[in-house]
């Protein structure tokens, strides 16, 4: 398995780690639901090293982002950064990601999901045809996520950019902790705020940042949390996890993404989503809640009253928050509705659901 900068970090803090996407990652520390309150009331530290980082260069960088994602790259200007996806061909997902104009129509960041980084590579360099600079930084950036209502003032501690203003989808470069060229985003996963730090794996630089952080944040009671309350933060928020709600298979327009989805450009698969939107989706992407007691899993069958399978399970769990089962899926369009009752079959019982708006609440 791959490690992370992190990764002994980690282990001596008693972690339970396990193989995520190639890396051995930290799953929990204290237990899931105390560290996914944390990030809701106070703060936390992800590490999320393991995603994926290219950048493109050169005159016609913009150009192929705009043909390869949905979303509308020339409205980036330097600092500001948006979420988009890579569609395939046949009107399906590649991978989500995020797009940071470092210099307008120069230079630029895409962040990708770790499980899907030589896809991506793949994908994007097989489109490039007009020379474009690209450059597979993965391997040596590293990236914490500090989320939570405490988390700007913690990082805020450590530096003299501005990350008290920092608005949402934008970003700032400079020196962090005593690090140079640390890149802090806005652009979080948990929907309890807090900011991503991106900076070279080089010399001590991971130990440095880490210890610094933890010792700002102490005052505060920040805590380390791993992917399993990065999963059930992200859930309550109805945000999509590639692989889970999205796949090769998904439109961004059945999965909810239609605003991400930009008409007034070319790009992959644009017809089919323009055909998609004229003609009415066959499914959608919903949230539920359970009416009954149990936990809707990843593709568990979804069922309408007659006991008839009308959509498929994409995530599910019991949410630390909110004190229930809450859960999403794609069903046929016409059980999408606010308040339709469906069905989730576990272990072959049908089990009463709710369809809800999401965010949960």
């Amino acid at each position: 398995m791959k490690t992370t900068p992190f990764t002994a970090k980690h282990i001596a803090l008693g972690a339970k780690m396990a193989e995520f996407a190639g890396f051995n990652m930290p799953i929990s520390y204290s237990g899931i639901n105390e560290e996914h309150a944390a990030v809701r009331k106070n703060a936390g530290v992800f590490d999320v090293s393991h995603m994926g980082e290219f950048v493109l260069k050169g005159p016609d960088a913009l150009e192929l982002i705009q043909r390869l994602t949905s979303n509308d790259a020339s409205k980036l200007t330097n600092g500001k950064a948006q979420y988009s996806c890579l569609p395939n061909e046949h009107g399906g997902i590649v991978d989500d990601l995020l797009v940071y104009c470092i210099e307008e129509n120069k230079a630029y960041m895409l962040v990708v999901n770790a499980g899907n980084i030589d896809k991506d590579w793949n994908w994007i360099s097989s489109h490039n045809t007009k020379g474009v600079e690209m450059h597979n930084i993965s391997a040596k950036t590293a990236l914490l996520a500090i989320q939570g209502p405490n988390a700007n003032k913690i990082v805020q501690s450590l530096t003299e950019m501005d990350i008290l203003n920092l608005k949402y989808y934008t970003f700032v470069k400079g020196k962090f902790a005593g690090v140079d060229n640390v890149l802090i985003s806005a652009t979080g996963y948990t929907g309890a705020g807090g900011v991503e730090i991106y900076f070279e794996d080089k010399e001590n630089d991971a130990n440095v940042i880490w210890d610094a952080i933890f010792e700002a944040g102490k005052s505060f009671g920040i805590q380390p949390i791993g992917l399993g309350a990065r999963d059930t933060l992200r859930l309550e928020m109805g945000y999509c996890l590639y692989g889970n709600d999205i796949n090769d298979n998904t439109s961004p327009l059945e999965a909810g993404l239609g605003w991400i989805t930009k008409f007034n450009k070319d790009f992959t698969s644009r017809s089919i989503f323009e055909k998609q939107k004229t003609d009415g989706l066959k499914k959608k992407l919903v949230g539920f809640e359970m009416m009954e007691r149990g936990i809707a899993r990843h593709d568990y069958e979804i069922n309408d009253s007659e006991g008839q399978n009308i959509g498929i399970v994409t995530s599910g769990t019991q949410s630390p928050t909110l004190g229930k089962a809450i859960g999403m899926g794609y069903i046929e369009t016409a059980y999408t509705q606010l308040g339709t009752d469906i069905f989730i079959k576990i272990r072959n019982h049908p089990v009463a659901a709710r369809v809800v708006k999401i965010p949960f609440e």
